[in-house]
């Protein structure tokens, strides 16, 4: 059940939002198999709290057992955007560091069950919480072409959405990975070196019906909110839409509201919220020799001032 998965990007995640032996709560909203957990819990002291999210199954079972291990730890099953009812539920505010690790775990994608991965055929899944009740195959088989297109293009940047959509709807009913990602190879033309022809597909379904951006957008708000002054925020991201969207939290919230220019402002109405910490910080080229999935990940860190 721990699975293989070595988190991107840990010994600077963690130096950016525990001192060693710190007090105080902290977030880990991304357990996975608990890597970033379990670097926190061993450079936090023993009055530290850290509260463990995961909405997949299996996840949460990893979680739960950490929990049994080690009284400072709370885990909940939930996907991150609900942090914000969570947090006052579980008696944690002013959070003291939090850490969103936006990728899929290895165990994840690794097992074709799940159905996350192209290299693999398994049935054509994609939920991150099992208890969902539509999986990718319900939506690609009921959905119409222009909503397939739309969110191909949309949340793949796939240039052949268009062409790749009216094959899925030509080849209707697809049950398993290896069919779809098949059809994607055959209606794609031009591919990008090194890339698989099915990753931008897969990454935009998945995105899709897991829905990861709103989710995103909700809990970097949550989370951000939930911190306590000096507190600090980091989020891992693997491709461009959600890096993106952290970007442009993290400059909203460093810089002092906009206002026509020559208008007078009082003090407080430009008190700036935030300053980037860290980021964009890329893995080592050591560490992407190490583990390959680490190549697209980038970090950023965000600190509460006010």
């Amino acid at each position: 059940m721990n699975g293989r998965h070595e988190p991107v990007l840990r010994r600077e995640t963690i130096d950016h939002i525990a001192e060693p032996g710190a007090a105080g709560n902290f977030v880990d909203a991304t357990f996975g198999r608990g890597g970033h957990s379990r670097a926190l819990l061993g450079r936090v002291g023993p009055d530290a709290r850290l509260l463990a999210l995961d909405r997949d199954a299996e996840a949460f079972a990893c979680a739960g057992a950490l929990a049994a291990e080690d009284a400072r730890v709370v885990a909940r099953r939930s996907a991150f955007g609900s942090v914000a009812e969570i947090l006052p539920a579980v008696g944690m505010n002013d959070v003291q560091g939090a850490v969103m690790d936006l990728g899929l775990s290895s165990a994840q994608l690794d097992d074709p069950e799940r159905g996350f991965s192209f290299r693999a055929d398994g049935p054509l899944d994609m939920r991150m919480d099992q208890r969902a009740a539509a999986t990718a195959a319900d939506w690609l088989n009921e959905a119409p072409v222009a909503e397939i297109a739309s969110v191909i293009r949309r949340y793949g940047e796939e240039r052949f959405a268009g062409r790749i959509s009216r094959a899925i709807i030509a080849a209707r009913p697809l049950k398993t990975t290896g069919e779809l990602a098949g059809l994607v190879a055959a209606n794609q033309p031009r591919r990008a070196p090194g890339k698989h022809p099915a990753t931008r597909v897969f990454q935009a379904i998945r995105i899709f019906i897991n829905q990861e951006l709103g989710e995103l957008q909700s809990g970097l708000e949550g989370l951000f909110n939930a911190l306590g002054v000096g507190g600090r925020l980091a989020v891992i991201s693997f491709h461009s839409l959600e890096d993106r969207i952290v970007k442009r939290f993290c400059k909203a919230r460093s810089s002092p509201p906009p206002v026509p220019r020559h208008v007078p402002i009082r003090a407080a109405e430009a008190r700036v919220e935030a300053r980037i910490v860290a980021g964009p910080v890329r893995p080592t080229a050591a560490e992407v020799r190490r583990n390959g999935r680490a190549r697209s990940a980038v970090l950023r860190v965000l600190e509460r001032i006010a």
